[in-house]
């Protein structure tokens, strides 16, 4: 099995969540959060400030932690590449607020666009579930920080 830990942003500003879209190397595209993988030895909260800067071109700062979730991918869902081993991936979700910069693409990266999303709006697009766990935890703020796992189908994707 594979593992990943990372951080993720959940930017929301006046009914807004700053998602970017993400772009495969297959061509494939869909929307996340801004964040992404914990480098050695780097803490996940300074984490997450680097992502979005290098994602979206804007500064942050970290306001709350949210929650974490754990989940495991199986084999045959991975992608790029079907058939891999089972991917374990942890992602600690921070509430962060944008405090300068301006959104652009990130330079020789994944991530082709980052935009202001209306949240009601987001039942509609082809996204991670990442975005719908990075939602409810921001929404329902639980004690535990966990919620339950989002299914993954239809316009949601690992």
């Amino acid at each position: 099995m594979s593992f990943r830990l990372a951080a993720y942003a959940v930017c929301i500003e006046d009914g807004r969540v700053l998602l970017a879209r993400h772009v495969s190397p297959n061509g494939e595209s869909n929307w996340t959060l801004p964040g992404g993988r914990v480098e050695h030895a780097e803490d996940p909260f300074d984490a997450v400030i680097r992502e979005v800067g290098e994602e979206t071109g804007c500064d942050a700062v970290v306001e709350r932690l949210l929650g974490v979730d754990s989940r495991v991918i199986p084999a045959a869902e991975r992608a790029p590449v079907p058939g891999g081993p089972e991917h374990q991936n942890v992602g600690v979700f921070y509430q962060v607020r944008i405090t300068g910069g301006r959104l652009r693409p990130e330079p020789n990266g994944e991530i082709a666009e980052s935009v202001w999303t209306p949240i009601p709006d987001v039942a509609g697009l082809r996204r991670s579930s990442l975005v719908d766990i990075g939602l409810t935890l921001a929404r329902t703020l639980p004690a535990t920080g966990h919620v339950a796992p989002v299914a993954v189908g239809g316009l949601i994707r690992h």
